[in-house]
């Protein structure tokens, strides 16, 4: 049927849904996103216009990313109703093509739109996370100050009798530069002895070089210096394997990262679970697409409410926050990464698998 003149007509008709509900969902979320990247850094001597559009446009895709989903079973859900409000789907079925033959064309839709997201939005996204991060760490550091304090500390070095905890609000090239520093130095007893705020910290080979440090001991009055190194046994290998956000990294390197970061024995369940839930896009757009025909199919045959169509909405709306949630458990490692993510993927399959079933076939 997908290879047929009519499959190949529903296709065209997913296509084109598809292409303008993208080119609608880019505006708003284009002009939305703007507008509270101008309202968050606009206060900034560096900012203009057109560094605040660079920085929206490399955004985008992470953005668009989080809402293929909907896009999938708002497409599926506009597509159905449409073929059936012009009679399409009635002389289809007239003509003794089941369901599940004409469903085929949306169903190869979904899965083709997943793998492009897995394949070529997904790097793109990791690729503009990237840039964006490095466009307002640029944007923020003529204003940057000594005494900013990090959002947490998040990592700890033990070199020598030397023991600090580090931490920094802006991380930027895999780890090894870090914008608004602080390095907190502790004794032996764990008291703390030194503190050192930044403006900004590069790993080089065998030491930290701070910029623009304030130094503080207990007691004692601050003290200034352009520039302080600090000695460190970490490796460039292993900071951008613990700092790197899973989000900034491309499907097609998280096999690496993960294999890497299990040689440093880092723990990978974030890595695996975004993995794992990449690899399951595809799939969820076909379950997204299969909840959208459950609720459009016999839409204008039967005259069914428009709170239907809600139900519809609203189903997709669950599925989605519970990948979400359940990735997040993933992610943490209360439940391991491929149950997290595959499985509402199958259930949901399986459920809206069901339903066709029992509304087509008895």
């Amino acid at each position: 049927m997908i290879f047929g003149t009519l499959g190949r007509y529903f296709f065209r008709r997913y296509l084109l849904t598809t292409m303008w509900f993208f080119l609608g969902v880019i505006g708003i979320v284009y002009l939305v996103d703007f507008s509270e990247t101008a309202g968050r850094l606009s206060g900034l001597p560096g900012y203009t216009v057109t560094s605040g559009l660079v920085m929206t446009a490399v955004r985008l895709p992470l953005i668009l990313q989080q809402t293929i989903p909907f896009i999938a079973l708002f497409v599926g859900m506009t597509v159905l109703i449409g073929l059936n409000r012009k009679y399409e789907l009635v002389v289809t079925r007239a003509a003794g093509i089941s369901v599940w033959q004409f469903m085929s064309p949306f169903l190869a839709g979904a899965f083709l739109l997943g793998v492009l997201v897995m394949t070529v939005l997904n790097p793109l996204a990791a690729w503009g996370q990237r840039q964006a991060a490095i466009v307002e760490s640029n944007l923020r550091g003529e204003i940057s100050t000594p005494n900013a304090a990090p959002q947490v500390p998040w990592i700890r070095q033990i070199s020598g009798q030397d023991d600090v905890i580090i931490g920094a609000h802006t991380i930027l090239e895999n780890g090894t530069a870090l914008m608004d520093a602080v390095f907190v130095h502790f004794d032996s007893t764990g008291h703390i002895i030194l503190r050192q705020d930044a403006a900004s910290a590069k790993l080089e080979d065998g030491y930290w070089l701070l910029k623009s440090v304030v130094e503080r001991k207990p007691g004692e009055i601050a003290a200034r210096k352009d520039e302080v190194r600090i000695r460190t046994n970490l490796k460039r290998d292993f900071l951008q394997q613990r700092l790197t956000a899973p989000e900034t990294i491309g499907f097609f390197d998280l096999s690496s990262r993960i294999d890497a970061a299990k040689s440093f024995g880092i723990p990978t369940k974030a890595l695996e679970t975004q993995f794992h839930s990449l690899l399951s896009q595809p799939l969820l757009l076909v379950a997204m697409t299969l909840i959208a025909a459950t609720v459009s199919l016999k839409f204008s045959r039967f005259n069914q409410s428009r709170s239907v169509i809600l139900g519809g909405i609203l189903s997709g709306f669950v599925l989605y926050v519970v990948t979400v949630l359940v990735k997040a458990f993933g992610s943490s490692g209360v439940v391991p990464p491929f149950v997290a993510t595959w499985i509402p993927v199958i259930v949901a399959l399986a459920l809206g698998a069901t339903i066709l079933l029992h509304q087509e076939d008895g």
